[in-house]
């Protein structure tokens, strides 16, 4: 029996965020989709009996579940010292987050460690993170740049973005994600949007304040002459840091109640939303691949998107593309755009079924084949 263990850590993080939800799908199905004589195990930090239990609960199907004696700050710091160091064996770690050591890849081809990297930021984009994480995560790159066999990037835009800065060669492989099983609309979506006050037509986005989202310019194009008379609903927190949405949508000009922020949303409500939208907006002025877009078009939602390489890499075309380029001018260009697709009925539709045949596209399922097969590669 060959065990593939997989780093999971991210799942029971404080905020497990996209990667996260990464790692909960992939692993789920590298576990449905194992080879004969193969298994899944998972390796975390030290976890508390409800991390535990939760992890033993979202993903039933792991063999064993390795657990570091040390919590995941320390987990991490060690791991990019080279220290505590789990056994050999095939490793999938889906992030950073891995145990990256000198091993001998030609005589024991069965001791692999394979790395993901989900964007580019901390090397495109410094100024956005703390100057700790980006340290942490440059001193991981450069470990995986030294000893992991693979790295596992969602785009080719990320793929390019990172040749640029280390030497990967050949060992990039792009493998993408895909809209989780668990979105899809419930039984009762009247009852849900109600409750969640929804509005007949809205504008849709998901995030917050972060300035890579975008969504400070999404804001500012409500207040802009030619935007469609429509609130924007907004999946994610009140606020971000120090900013608040509300105040940040007041001093951009926006009339009170224009904003509607319904913080975190279970799977149920957020397919709702995402399905009850006039429009979908991904505003993000940087992204790796930009799953809130397949997401909308996995729910027959139109979608307008910023021209973030990875977007427009995702979209292929079956969004509305908007320059980021001159951000005075992109409220602007976002507030036309929304009023196109709003005030199209055609174009609406059309973007509808081309959103609908994109998202076919993509299965958490065909990507754990593809992670199966770089691991029987290498």
């Amino acid at each position: 029996m060959v065990t593939l263990r997989v780093v999971i850590d991210q799942i029971v993080s404080p905020n497990p965020g996209g990667i996260g939800r990464y790692a909960e799908e992939l692993t789920r199905q590298l576990i449905e989709r194992a080879p004969k004589d193969t298994d899944v195990a998972g390796i975390t930090s030290r976890l508390s009996d409800d991390e535990r239990a939760r992890v033993t609960t979202l993903l039933p199907g792991l063999t064993s579940l390795h657990e570091s004696r040390l919590a995941r700050r320390e987990l991490s710091l060690a791991w990019q010292a080279g220290l505590a160091m789990p056994g050999g064996g095939m490793v999938h770690a889906m992030s950073l987050l891995a145990p990256l050591r000198k091993h001998d890849r030609v005589n024991a081809p069965g001791h692999q460690t394979v790395v993901t990297v989900h964007d580019a930021t901390p090397w495109i984009q410094p100024e956005t993170l703390s100057p700790r994480n980006v340290r942490w995560f440059t001193a991981m790159a450069k470990r995986a740049e030294r000893f992991a066999d693979a790295v596992v990037v969602p785009s080719h835009t990320v793929a390019g973005q990172l040749a640029e800065r280390f030497s990967f060669g050949g060992r990039i492989r792009v493998i993408g994600g895909a809209v989780s099983a668990k979105l899809t609309l419930p039984v009762d979506p009247d009852a849900r949007a109600a409750r969640l006050g929804l509005p007949e037509r809205y504008v849709f986005a998901v995030g917050t304040l972060d300035p890579r989202k975008g969504l400070e310019a999404l804001i500012r194009s409500l207040a802009h002459p030619d935007a469609a008379d429509l609130p924007l609903v907004i999946s994610g927190p009140d606020g971000w840091n120090d900013i608040d949405v509300k105040t940040f949508a007041r001093d951009a000009g926006v009339a009170d109640g224009r904003v509607i922020t319904l913080g975190h949303l279970a799977d149920a409500d957020l397919a709702v939303a995402y399905s009850r939208a006039s429009v979908f907006v991904f505003p993000n002025l940087t992204a790796g691949f930009g799953l809130p877009v397949i997401e909308a078009f996995s729910l027959g939602t139109p979608v307008v998107h910023s021209d973030a390489p990875a977007a427009v890499e995702v979209a292929a075309g079956a969004g509305l593309a908007v320059e980021r380029d001159d951000a005075a001018g992109y409220p602007e260009r976002l507030a036309q755009a929304i009023s196109t697709v709003v005030n199209d009925g055609a174009l609406a539709e059309q973007l509808r079924f081309s959103g609908l045949d994109r998202a076919g596209g993509f299965s958490w399922a065909d990507s754990a084949d593809r992670i199966w097969q770089l691991h029987a590669d290498l």
